[in-house]
């Protein structure tokens, strides 16, 4: 590592949490003749990239910030770098700096990007100025509480990678996901939320730290379900319920175990091949006092890739017809050669185009490949 790039990360972990980028600035002159640095980070619905510092968003197709952005590696163009601004999968943005008078270091500034989106990532909880840059409107109280429980929108590791999105991304209201991971199992929950408004977001919060916790005690998925079924229907007496898809991977083997507890749908592509998996639909979590959930398991193959999808994806109407599972299906396997983020992003920039506006009705798609056993 050379001698700009440790100071550079030295200077980003000492600099106050508002300022990264304004004392990344000098490094970044005198170790390269950098004149002009800044950061765009790309906003909640996948489709621009934002300047920090305002000036114009770049929404085009095929720009260069937005070549960086998809196949996550620097582009130069015209005595400009723009660098990928990532940690373990998780995209924040692009790091556009110029001059750059050599394109040979761009690798060392790359270096740079990421770790500007390491503390990126440790300030965020702690200061609004870059959850503000990110958006292109206004979020509403229920889209916020919804994103404020997210635990990323993507995640990749040797065994897996791993992406999720949320739409309409600024007016969502019960729809969401979450996962984690310890190595050596992976888990996702897929929720369809039920309700309007913040009602809906609460509902959802309550169901996602109930799940939290039950799988924090070490116990089986089911009794995960069961957990969280007990204590959304201890608060709402079955006048409220929601369906969630609950999955987990042993990351060695490969076997995956599922309780369908209401549900968004399970699709598996493999081979260029689409199949829904038929999972024995039990009872929406807080529907019944005492619900007793079963577990199934579907064995995986090194390159499967897994959809969890929400009914929002396939009700989405359009002017005459609604997007049902014919148009899913041909879209799942035009996503085959892309990441699960590009994967997820086109889906649902799809959706949007066939209904020509914004979704009316919550949409939730998780995108998971499972890449083999890693040594």
């Amino acid at each position: 590592m050379s001698e700009p790039v440790d100071r550079a990360r030295a200077s980003l972990t000492a600099a106050p949490a508002d300022l990264l980028l304004d004392r990344l600035g000098p490094l970044l002159a005198r170790g390269y003749g950098i004149t002009d640095a800044e950061l765009f980070q790309v906003d909640y619905r996948l489709a621009a990239l934002l300047p920090l510092r305002g000036g114009e968003e770049i929404t085009t197709p095929g720009h260069p910030a937005w070549r960086c952005f998809d196949h996550q590696s620097p582009v130069y163009a015209d005595r400009t770098g723009y660098l990928p601004v990532s940690m373990r999968g998780e995209r924040r943005g692009v790091l556009r700096v110029t001059p750059v008078a050599d394109q040979g270091v761009l690798v060392e500034l790359a270096e740079i990007g990421t770790a500007l989106a390491h503390e990126l990532t440790a300030v965020d909880p702690g200061t609004d100025v870059y959850r503000t840059a990110r958006r292109s409107r206004r979020l509403t109280l229920a889209a916020e509480v919804q994103w404020e429980q997210l635990p990323g929108r993507s995640r990749i590791r040797p065994s897996f990678s791993l992406a999720g999105q949320l739409e309409p991304a600024y007016a969502v209201r019960g729809d969401s996901f979450d996962w984690s991971d310890d190595g050596d199992r992976v888990w996702t929950a897929t929720i369809n939320g039920m309700g309007e408004g913040v009602a809906a977001s609460m509902l959802t919060t309550l169901a996602t730290c109930a799940l939290r916790n039950a799988r924090r005690a070490g116990i089986s998925l089911a009794d995960q379900a069961s957990l969280a079924d007990q204590a959304i229907y201890a608060l709402h007496r079955g006048e409220q319920h929601l369906a969630t898809l609950l999955i987990e991977v042993d990351l060695h083997s490969g076997l995956l175990t599922a309780v369908d507890a209401g549900s968004p749908r399970l699709v598996l592509l493999r081979g260029g091949e689409v199949s829904v998996q038929q999972l024995e639909e039990q009872f929406p979590l807080g529907m019944f006092e005492g619900t007793h959930y079963r577990e199934q398991h579907i064995q995986l193959e090194r390159g499967d890739r897994l959809f969890m999808i929400s009914d929002g994806v396939i009700d989405a109407t359009g002017p005459s017809t609604r997007y049902g599972e014919t148009a899913l299906d041909r879209m799942l396997r035009r996503t085959a050669p892309m990441s699960p983020l590009d994967a997820v992003r086109s889906l649902l920039g799809d959706l949007r185009a066939f209904v020509a506006s914004d979704l009316t009705d919550d949409a939730v798609v998780v995108c998971l490949d499972w890449l083999g056993p890693q040594p």
